[in-house]
């Protein structure tokens, strides 16, 4: 039964530390070159509707 709570605040160590990483990882900015990306592909789709090809 000892080795059970030893495991219990081991998970809750490591579910904590999850928690955390992620919650730094949703604080940070998109990388410029991924928004690049993001604009070039909105552009080709826009220029795809414009002309009026198919998806």
């Amino acid at each position: 039964m000892a080795n059970d709570s030893k495991k219990q605040t081991g998970g809750d160590t490591i579910d904590e530390n999850l928690k955390r990483v992620y919650d730094d990882m949703l604080s940070q900015d998109v990388p410029d070159r991924f928004k690049d990306l993001l604009a070039q592909l909105k552009a080709q789709d826009d220029a795809e509707d414009q002309s009026g090809g198919e998806k």
